[in-house]
C-alpha cells in the first residue's frame, strides 16, 4: 500500500525590506534572488523609488519591495521626495516587513525614526541584523531591546550569503497560503516588475556615477535613457543621459579631458554587456537641468 503524499501548502505575498541609508537592503536583495534587480553604492539615495521583484520556489511565492533608506534629517530636495514614498509602501497590501540593521553602526536618529513607523503596523516582523561578517566595531546591544517585538530575529551577511537560506525560510512562515500573484512562468523584460528597459539601463548608469564621484554629487544628479536599440550588426545602441541640477556640477562629471564620463560610461557599459549578453554601444551625455529633482518619483 502506497503512502499517501502530504501536498504542501503553496504560501505568497509582499515583503517589503526597510532600513536606513546603506543597511544593505539592495545587496540582500540581488543576493536572494540571484541576480542584480536593485543598484548598490556605498552612498546614500541609491535606491529612489521601490523596486519590485519576485522569488519564486516549491514552497510559494515572494514578492519583495526593496523600499527607499528612511532618512532621519532631510534637507535636500531629492530626500524629501524618497522618505514619504518609503512610508507609503508599509501602508499598502504588505503581508511581511524585515527591518534591515547595520549592526556595525551606531544606533542614530535615523534607525528611531524607522522603529516609529514599524511600531505602528500590525504586521508580521523580522529583525534582521546584517553584515554578521563584520566582528568590530558592533553595536548589537543597542538594538536588543527590539527582539521582544518581532515576531523573529536572525543575522545574515548580505555580501557573503550567510543565512539568507534561513532568511527566506522565516519569510515563508509568516506568509499566507494563497496562490501565487505574479505568473512565474510568463517572462520579463527586465528582473524588476516594475522597472522597463531603459528605466534599468538608466539605474546602472545612475550606480556608476555614484561610485565614480565624489560624496556630494549623488544628491545633485539622476540618469536617463533616451532610445535602446538594436542594430543590424548585433550592436545593441543605447542613448543616455546623466542630468544634474548646475554647470559646475556637470564639469565634475565630464572630468578633466572628458575622463570621468568615459570611466562611467564604460562601466556602464561593461555591466550591460554581461547582463544581455551583447555588445552595447553606449551614447553618454551630460546635461544641465536645475528642475529634475521635480520629475522624481
Amino acid at each position: 500500500m502506497k503512502k499517501k503524499e502530504i501536498k504542501k501548502e503553496f504560501k505568497t505575498g509582499y515583503v517589503a525590506l526597510i532600513g536606513r541609508p546603506n543597511s544593505g537592503k539592495s545587496t540582500l536583495l540581488n543576493n536572494l534572488l540571484g541576480h542584480k534587480v536593485s543598484i548598490t553604492s556605498p552612498k546614500p539615495q541609491t535606491t529612489r523609488m521601490p523596486i519590485y521583484a519576485v522569488y519564486n520556489d516549491e514552497r510559494g511565492q515572494i514578492i519583495f519591495i526593496d523600499t527607499p533608506g528612511i532618512f532621519g534629517k532631510v534637507s535636500d530636495p531629492v530626500s524629501k521626495k524618497i522618505n514619504p514614498k518609503a512610508e507609503e509602501i508599509l501602508k499598502e497590501n504588505v503581508d511581511v516587513i524585515i527591518y534591515l540593521i547595520d549592526h556595525s553602526r551606531e544606533r542614530e536618529h535615523e534607525e528611531n525614526k524607522i522603529i516609529g513607523i514599524i511600531r505602528k503596523i500590525n504586521k508580521p516582523k523580522l529583525l534582521v541584523f546584517n553584515k554578521s561578517d563584520i566582528r568590530e566595531p558592533s553595536y548589537y546591544p543597542h538594538f536588543a531591546f527590539l527582539e521582544e517585538e518581532f515576531n523573529q530575529t536572525l543575522k545574515v551577511s548580505a555580501l557573503y550569503k550567510h543565512n539568507l537560506n534561513l532568511l527566506i525560510e522565516a519569510i515563508f512562515n509568516h506568509l499566507p497560503v494563497q496562490k501565487e500573484i505574479i505568473d512565474s512562468k510568463n517572462p520579463r523584460p527586465t528582473p524588476a516588475l516594475n522597472m522597463d528597459s531603459k528605466t534599468f539601463v538608466a539605474e546602472i548608469i545612475r550606480e556608476k556615477a555614484f561610485l565614480f564621484l565624489r560624496k556630494e554629487l549623488p544628491y545633485t544628479l539622476t540618469s536617463a535613457v533616451d532610445e535602446i536599440s538594436n542594430r543590424d550588426n548585433g550592436t545593441t545602441y543605447i542613448k543616455a543621459r546623466i542630468i544634474t541640477f548646475s554647470d559646475r556640477y556637470k564639469k565634475m562629471i565630464i572630468g578633466d579631458k572628458g575622463r570621468m564620463i568615459k570611466e562611467i560610461g564604460m562601466a556602464a557599459r561593461k555591466e550591460l554587456e554581461t547582463a544581455s549578453d551583447r555588445k552595447i554601444f553606449l551614447d553618454l551625455t551630460v546635461e544641465t537641468n536645475p528642475h529634475w529633482h521635480e520629475a522624481l518619483l
